[in-house]
C-alpha cells in the first residue's frame, strides 16, 4: 500500500512511520506543515528509505493537497496533523481552530474528490483514519468510569473542542458521502522524541537542567498513559483491518496521577545518574524531587481520563506491550542516550533545518 500519514514529523506521526517503514512493505508519503513541533530529525532511521518520502504541504492549502493526491496516488490516510497542546490552545485558540477544525475540511474534500475518481477497486481499498483524543470526552465523573466508544463528547478546552470538532466531520463525510472513514481515540502518549513542552520531557529535561518541575494544583490529575509505539501499532492495526464507520478506543491501562508521573521520573533518574554523582552549585543539591513546584492549575483542567480499549483488543486483537513502568524507563534512558535530538530542540537549531525543508 501506498500510506499518506499526515502530521508525520510529530511526535506520534513519526512513530507511525518509524513503525511502517521498519515493520512492513508500504511505502508512506509524510505530509506536515513544519511548525514548531514538527521535527524531521526524528526521521533521520528511515529518511533515506526508498519507500519513504516528504511533503511540506498545509493541510489548509486545498490546492496543494489536490497536488499531493493526484501525484502520489495514496490508498490509506491517516490523519494525524493537528495542533495539539492544551496551554497553548488556551493562550491563541484561533491556530487550534485553523488547523484541526478548517484542515480536516480541507482534507476531508481532498480525499473525498479523489476517492470518486478512483476507479472501483481502488475505490473499495481506500480508507481515512482520523486519529483524535481522549480529551474530548471530558471529565470522567467516578472513579471507576472508562471512556468507551459510545461516550458522549464534553470537551473542556479549545484544544479538545477543536478536535471534537473534526471528529463530528469525519463521521459527517462518511454518514453524508460514504467516504469510507474510521476515527481512533487515543489516551497520553509518552516516550522517545516526545517534544520538551510536554509533561514527561518537560520533566525530565528540567530535571537533568536543575531546574524546577512544575505541578499544576494538587498534581493529582490522573491520566492514562500510553506508550506511543503501541499507539504506531494499534494505529496501523486500525488503518489495515479496522471496519469503516467504526470508532476505536486506544489506552495504555496505566492510570498514573501527574504527581505520581513526575516522583517515579526523579526516582528513575536518581537510579540512573545518581545525586551524588551529579554536581550542583554549591553542592547543596537535595535530590531531583526537591525540584518539584506547585503552580496555579490551568483553566477547565479535566481531572481524569480513562479509556476503556476492550473492543480494539477483541476486535482487532491488539493490546499495549508496555507497562507504565517498561515505558517510562525506556523513555527516560532514551532521553539520557539522545542529548544531541533534544538539545537541538531546546537551542533551535533543528527550526532551522525545518524552515528550509521544502522537498
Amino acid at each position: 500500500m501506498k500510506i499518506l500519514v499526515t502530521g508525520g514529523a510529530g511526535f506520534i506521526g513519526s512513530a507511525v512511520i518509524r513503525h511502517i517503514i521498519d515493520n512492513t512493505n508500504d511505502k508512506v508519503v509524510n505530509l506536515d506543515k513544519l511548525t514548531y513541533a514538527g521535527n524531521l530529525e526524528s526521521l533521520i532511521s528511515v529518511e533515506n528509505n526508498e519507500n519513504y518520502s516528504f511533503e511540506k504541504v498545509d493541510i489548509c492549502n486545498k490546492e496543494e493537497l489536490d497536488r499531493v493526491f493526484n501525484y502520489h496516488k495514496p490508498d490509506v490516510v491517516m490523519h494525524l496533523a493537528a495542533e495539539s497542546h492544551v496551554d497553548r490552545s488556551i493562550d491563541g485558540p484561533s491556530e487550534f481552530i485553523q488547523t484541526n477544525i478548517v484542515g480536516t475540511y480541507n482534507l476531508l474534500e481532498a480525499s473525498r474528490q479523489y476517492w470518486l475518481a478512483l476507479d472501483q477497486e481502488n475505490k473499495g481499498n481506500f480508507k481515512f483514519h482520523h486519529i483524535s483524543t481522549d480529551e474530548v470526552y471530558g471529565d470522567l465523573e467516578g472513579p471507576t468510569d472508562l471512556f468507551t466508544e459510545e461516550t458522549s463528547y464534553k470537551p473542556s478546552s479549545p484544544y479538545s473542542a477543536s478536535k471534537a470538532s473534526s471528529d463530528h466531520l469525519v463521521r459527517a463525510w462518511q454518514r453524508t458521502y460514504g467516504l469510507p472513514t474510521l476515527i481512533t481515540n487515543c489516551s497520553n502518549n509518552y516516550g522517545p522524541y516526545h517534544f520538551p513542552e510536554k509533561l514527561i520531557p518537560l520533566v525530565i529535561l528540567n530535571a537533568l537542567e536543575g531546574r524546577a518541575l512544575p505541578v499544576y494544583g494538587d498534581g493529582q490529575q490522573i491520566r492514562d498513559w500510553l506508550f506511543v509505539e503501541d499507539h504506531a501499532r494499534a494505529l496501523y492495526l486500525v488503518a489495515t483491518k479496522g471496519s469503516i464507520g467504526e470508532t476505536y478506543n486506544i489506552g495504555g491501562h496505566n492510570e498514573k496521577a501527574n504527581i505520581d508521573v513526575v516522583k517515579t521520573i526523579c526516582e528513575l533518574l536518581e537510579e540512573l545518574i545518581p545525586t551524588n554523582s551529579y554536581s550542583r552549585e554549591g553542592g547543596n543539591f537535595k535530590g531531583f524531587e526537591s525540584l518539584i513546584t506547585y503552580v496555579t492549575d490551568r483553566p477547565g483542567h479535566d481531572v481524569r481520563y480513562a479509556i476503556d480499549a476492550s473492543k480494539i483488543e477483541l476486535e482487532l486483537g491488539w493490546k499495549p506491550e508496555e507497562s507504565f513502568e517498561t515505558g517510562i524507563r525506556k523513555t527516560v534512558e532514551w532521553y539520557l542516550n539522545n542529548k544531541n535530538w533534544w538539545q537541538r530542540v531546546l537551542d533551535g537549531s533543528y527550526s532551522m533545518e525545518r524552515l528550509g525543508s521544502d522537498s
